[in-house]
């Protein structure tokens, strides 16, 4: 199987010093709300670039209160890609975070090239009923895991669109400053897109071809009040110029793909996700998940790297149990997290366990006999 073999943690959240040895089969963590559960899958998120599965700043994740800054390394074995041996992230005090992989200095768009991984937290229980924002970050962190140059063009869009930001707030008029931003915008922005309908695509494919046990979801993408999104290059460059009025009466960019959101239909009910019970709303998002780790299976031979934070909430038994096996059916190494051991009876032999205690604002990892 694949995945991290070993995962070190220092002064890291609440965890003085945590060290796991795992063998690819999926990982229960267990105990009681606040333990540190969840702090050992944002340690894991930060092996992905950005900001982690919390989206916190470097300096809110070391350890209080000794604020020493803090460390997270991984090694692995067959991991997402041959070349991967070791992985190495940390943050001193008062600076951004450092990457190390196999030794060598990395960016954080890299990470995206040699680990493929995606996430489910109890705050996306609220995903299809709030804004766009969570939405696009929700299916940027599926589309990362397939395109993984996607990084690299989310940064150069960014920069971009800032520095236009810039001149919009200045209310400068001047269609000479725009003409070489805009170009920039639409070239990496074009790209965002496609990576975008690719993701779309394979996720549509995988959730048709796969059995699953959970719902099919049928996803558009589409752009502000349910508008058509421009995709091409040149269709973002012409939206972007006529825009100009508009965006400087709001100060800001009302056009382009930082602007998309991500449409869904329960197929079986012809339904809105938004309209859907809260658990079908988790179902959903279940299936996508489980269908990008078949499409990267299928892609490249390796599912990715999965961390389910109190993945059993609004489901029951039966529910759980299909969910893991097909976990175990990809081979995926996933970390889930739950308040009880009895919550992944069904993974009795198939999983290692770890108890995650609190003593005194001290998080302990204790590993436990999961047959």
């Amino acid at each position: 199987m694949a995945g991290i073999e070993n995962l070190t943690l220092s002064h890291f959240r609440s965890h003085r010093r945590a060290e796991m040895q795992l063998d690819g089969r999926p990982v229960a963590l267990f105990g009681a709300n606040g333990a540190g559960k969840t702090n050992i899958l944002e340690a894991v998120s930060l092996l992905s670039p950005g900001r982690g599965l919390r989206r916190a700043m470097a300096e809110d994740l070391a350890r209080r209160p000794e604020a020493l800054g803090w460390k997270i390394t991984a090694r692995f074995g067959a991991g997402a890609s041959a070349a991967l041996q070791d992985l190495a992230t940390w943050a001193e005090p008062g600076r951004s975070r450092d990457v190390r992989i196999n030794g060598k200095a990395a960016t954080q768009s890299a990470l995206a090239q040699v680990v493929r991984m995606v996430w489910l937290v109890p705050a996306m229980d609220r995903l299809w009923i709030e804004g766009a924002e969570g939405r696009r970050r929700f299916l940027d962190r599926l589309t990362l895991s397939l395109a993984p140059d996607h990084a690299d063009l989310a940064l150069a869009y960014e920069k971009a669109m800032r520095e236009r930001n810039r001149l919009l707030k200045d209310q400068i008029t001047d269609p000479g400053w725009y003409q070489a931003l805009e170009a920039r915008m639409a070239a990496s922005g074009a790209g965002l897109m496609a990576n975008r309908r690719h993701a779309v695509a394979r996720l549509m494919a995988a959730q048709n071809a796969g059995q699953s046990a959970f719902p099919t979801a049928d996803l558009v993408l589409i752009g502000p009040q349910a508008d058509p999104m421009p995709m091409s290059e040149a269709d973002l460059a012409t939206a972007l110029a006529e825009s100009r009025r508009r965006d400087l009466a709001a100060g800001r960019s009302l056009t382009g793909p930082h602007r998309a959101d991500l449409g869904a239909i329960f197929r079986a009910k012809g339904m809105p996700a938004a309209q859907c019970s809260t658990g079908e709303q988790k179902a959903l998002l279940i299936a996508l998940l489980l269908a990008n780790a078949r499409a990267l299976w299928q892609d490249t031979g390796t599912a990715p790297i999965l961390l389910l934070d109190e993945v059993a909430a609004h489901l029951d038994s039966n529910r759980r149990a299909a969910l893991y096996d097909e976990l175990l059916g990809l081979g995926a190494q996933a970390f889930m997290t739950g308040t009880g051991a009895e919550l992944f009876d069904s993974l009795a032999g198939q999983a290692q366990y770890f108890e995650v205690v609190d003593q005194e604002g001290l998080s302990t990892v204790l590993e436990k006999d999961g047959t």
